[in-house]
């Protein structure tokens, strides 16, 4: 029964002590994606309201990420535009490159108005 005891609370310390190092890891990556959304979306922003200067930018969502390479991926932003009056929706794709931040690629594409 001790041993039983003794390992239990071994498995247990050394969960303890490892979870940190993985928490870091992962909030090292969470971080990174940050900083991209960050950057990139207000390079999003800055296009909308250039494309759309006399409109309104109603609301504004980073709609998450797409690994397209090893390398690459696509930031997707949503902006819904007062145009007329009515709501238009508005998507913004950014293609990047993660090792060293390289901006690849831009699109803006509206969307069907229903």
């Amino acid at each position: 029964m001790k041993k039983l005891l003794l390992l239990l609370l071994t498995v247990v310390c050394l969960n303890y002590i490892q979870a940190p190092v993985f928490a870091d890891v992962h909030t090292h990556g969470e971080h990174k994606e940050k900083v991209d959304y960050k950057k990139y979306g207000r390079i999003a922003t800055v296009v909308v309201k250039e494309d759309y200067p006399e409109e309104e930018v109603v609301d504004y969502q980073y709609a998450g990420r797409r690994m397209i390479s090893e390398n690459e991926v696509i930031d997707t932003f949503i902006f819904q535009v007062k145009e007329d009056g009515k709501d238009l929706t508005v998507l913004v794709k950014v293609t990047h490159r993660l090792d060293d931040s390289k901006f690849l690629n831009l699109t803006v594409e509206e969307q069907e108005r229903k």
